[in-house]
């Protein structure tokens, strides 16, 4: 099994198991972490990553845990195999996309050690609306203690940590600009985005050259 090694002690950077429970779980996790690499791409001293241990006690590999997303502050980018606390900040924002295998554990267990840690927000989203009620939550750390966000009428979430807003969409979760309304786009769209603009510059190119041409024809008239 893959480790890091710092002081003679081994931290384990993968447990074997997949990613995510299914594959539906797999695109929200995905989408939610590549939606915030880039909305943050510019930014310097902003990580996002997600589904690798995150170690919270130094010299003892047993202390670990795995968010499915986070977005950490005051660190650099960078690859990681895994999150030392000790060597880094305590995570600003988490989300775990629950599912019936880790609901217990991600309302219970995880959410009080987060608290514990200090996380500033964290945000549970159940894809199929079958464990949580509603399937959108958030807590926001106050005097180091988790109190619920809320939402407003359409269920939708206002993460201060990130500016965005966090709704559900269909059976996956859209991230939007808190100040400007913009969509975080998802894969496919960002594909489809690409190509209309490939199309329209085509377009506009085949334009140009006709009004050349018939330039050049009004010059030899």
């Amino acid at each position: 099994m893959p480790a890091l090694i710092e002081q003679g002690i081994e931290y384990p950077t993968s447990d074997g198991q997949p990613m995510a429970e299914t594959t539906l779980h797999r695109v929200v996790m995905s989408y939610v972490i590549e939606g915030l690499e880039r909305r943050f791409v510019n930014t310097p001293d902003v990580w996002v990553g997600g589904n690798l241990f995150l170690y919270y006690e130094r010299g003892n590999p047993l202390k670990s845990v795995s968010p499915d997303v986070l977005l950490a502050r005051g660190v650099g980018k960078g690859f990681r195999d895994a999150y030392l606390l000790w060597n880094e900040t305590v995570p600003s924002l988490v989300f775990e996309i629950t599912s019936r295998k880790t609901r217990r554990e991600d309302t219970r267990t995880k959410k009080a050690l987060y608290e514990r840690l200090g996380v500033t927000e964290l945000v549970l989203f159940d894809p199929y609306g079958e464990y949580l009620k509603p399937r959108l939550q958030g807590w926001r750390l106050e005097r180091d203690r988790y109190q619920p966000i809320p939402s407003d009428p359409e269920g939708f979430l206002n993460l201060e940590t990130a500016r965005v807003t966090a709704r559900p969409e269909g059976e996956r979760l859209r991230l939007v600009d808190t100040s400007t309304g913009r969509k975080l786009l998802w894969n496919e769209e960002l594909w489809a985005a690409l190509d209309a603009a490939k199309k329209e510059a085509a377009v506009a190119e085949d334009r140009a050259r006709a009004i050349e041409e018939e330039l050049e024809r009004l010059r030899r008239s």
